[in-house]
C-alpha cells in the first residue's frame, strides 16, 4: 500500500500530466467519465424505482451508483470532480492556475457532454418505460427533487459528496493493484449516495434524464426544467463540489503532507511505480 505520503506526491505529478493532455483529449476523455456516471445514474434508479421501503431503496442505489467511479478509475477518463485534486500540483508550484483552470473547464463540458448523452438515449431509448413506467416516474421525481432544493442546501451537500469523492480517488491510489482500487473508492462513493449528497456530473444525468422524461412521458413536475436546473442545482453543486474537493480534501492534504515536508526518498520499487502512474495519465 502507498503511504499518504507517497499518494501526495504520485497526484502531484499526475496532475501536471492531466493539465497537459490536449483540449481535445480532455474533452474527450471528460466525455467518457460523463458517460460512465450516467450508466451509474440509471443503474441506481433502475435498482431501486419498484422497492417501497425508502431507506432499502436508498441503500440500493448507493450501493450500483459505485459501478462508475470503478469504471472512471480504472478504464481510464477524466471526472471533473475526481481533478479538483489537481489543486495539489498547483499548491506544488509545479503547474499555473490557468492550466488547472483550463483542464476543469474542458473536463466540465465533456462531462456535462456525456452524461447528457447518455441520459437522452435512455430517455429516447424508452428504458423508463420500465415497471410499467415506475422507472420513468422516479427519473423525473429523482430530478424533480434536486431542483427544488434551496441554493445553499445545494451548496453544503455539493462539499460533503465531493469530500468524500476525493477521499474515493485518494484512498484508489493507496492501493496498488486494481481489486484494491475498486475496493477503496466503494466506501466514499455509497456514503454519499446513501446520504443524499449533490455531485455535480451526476446531477447532469439525473436531471437531464428527468426533463426529457417529463416531456416524453406528460409526467407533471413543476419547476422541473432547463433553468431551475442550471441556476438552482448545477451551479450551487458544482461550487460546493469544488470547495469540498479543492478546499477542503485537496489543500488538507497537501498541507498536511507537502508543504514544509523534506523530499521524500523513495525506494528503487516505489519509484518506478510512481513514474508507472504518471505515464498511465
Amino acid at each position: 500500500m502507498h503511504s499518504p505520503l507517497e499518494i501526495a506526491r504520485n497526484y502531484a505529478e499526475i496532475g501536471v500530466h492531466k493539465v497537459r493532455l490536449s483540449a481535445f483529449k480532455m474533452l474527450v476523455l471528460g466525455v467518457f467519465a460523463g458517460i460512465f456516471i450516467g450508466f451509474a445514474g440509471i443503474g441506481s434508479t433502475t435498482a431501486s424505482a419498484t422497492v417501497g421501503n425508502a431507506s432499502l431503496a436508498r441503500l440500493l442505489s448507493a450501493c450500483i451508483f459505485p459501478a462508475g467511479m470503478a469504471m472512471v478509475l480504472v478504464a481510464g477518463s477524466e471526472l471533473f470532480t475526481g481533478n479538483n485534486l489537481i489543486i495539489i500540483s498547483l499548491l506544488e508550484k509545479r503547474i499555473k492556475v490557468r492550466e488547472m483552470l483550463k483542464n476543469w473547464f474542458f473536463v466540465f463540458l465533456g462531462n456535462f457532454l456525456g452524461a447528457s448523452f447518455v441520459a437522452v438515449l435512455v430517455v429516447f431509448g424508452h428504458t423508463p418505460d420500465l415497471f410499467g413506467g415506475a422507472l420513468a416516474e422516479s427519473i423525473v421525481n429523482t430530478a424533480s427533487v434536486k431542483v427544488n432544493l434551496s441554493f445553499m442546501d445545494s451548496f453544503i451537500r455539493g462539499i460533503l459528496c465531493n469530500i468524500l469523492v476525493c477521499i474515493a480517488v485518494w484512498a484508489a491510489f493507496a492501493a496498488k493493484k486494481v481489486p484494491g482500487k475498486l475496493l477503496m473508492s466503494f466506501w466514499p462513493v455509497m456514503l454519499f449516495v446513501l446520504c443524499g449528497f449533490e455531485h455535480s456530473i451526476a446531477d447532469i444525468y439525473f436531471c437531464m434524464a428527468g426533463i426529457l422524461a417529463k416531456g416524453e412521458y406528460g409526467i407533471a413536475a413543476e419547476g422541473l426544467n432547463m433553468g431551475s436546473f442550471l441556476l438552482k442545482n448545477l451551479l450551487p453543486v458544482t461550487l460546493g463540489n469544488i470547495v469540498g474537493g479543492a478546499g477542503i480534501v485537496g489543500f488538507g492534504y497537501w498541507a498536511m503532507y507537502l508543504r514544509h515536508t523534506p523530499l521524500y526518498v523513495f525506494p528503487i520499487e516505489a519509484e518506478q511505480e510512481e513514474i508507472d502512474i504518471a505515464e498511465e495519465y
